[in-house]
């Protein structure tokens, strides 16, 4: 059975809590949690991973940079990132899209979403 490494950036542990959840339904899946963008970038540097799901809205780095600071770096540019986040408006959809966000979730947060996102940009069956 393949292994994947999902990293979640969230600045709410009850957030990440509710995505791991989630996550763990699904077989296989290894879940490394980051509480801001900084924080998450130093992950990305220090293991590898096959899919990010990042907030917009948290202290230090906002998701947003994160999504075109991994973008604009050749090592990751690969890895699909999903953004999760209350702010449902569409330009906010467009612009995370646009820096290269692979999807786009609102909360509140619901399992199935988040299992259909992780199933089609891993390619679980």
């Amino acid at each position: 059975m393949q292994e994947y490494k999902v990293l979640i950036v969230e600045d709410s542990p009850t957030m990440r809590q509710l995505i791991s959840f989630a996550l763990k339904r699904l077989r296989g899946i290894k879940i490394v949690e980051a509480n801001d963008g900084v924080d998450g970038l130093k992950k990305l540097s220090s293991e590898s991973f096959d899919l990010v799901f990042t907030d917009i809205n948290m202290p230090v780095m906002d998701g947003l940079k994160l999504v075109s600071l991994v973008r604009s770096d050749p090592n990751y540019k690969h890895i699909p990132i999903v953004i999760i986040t209350t702010e449902g408006a569409q330009e906010d959809r467009e612009r995370a899209l646009a820096l290269g966000a692979s999807d786009y979730i609102t909360k509140p947060i619901q399992p199935n979403r988040i299992l259909d996102v992780t199933r089609s940009l891993l390619s679980i069956p």
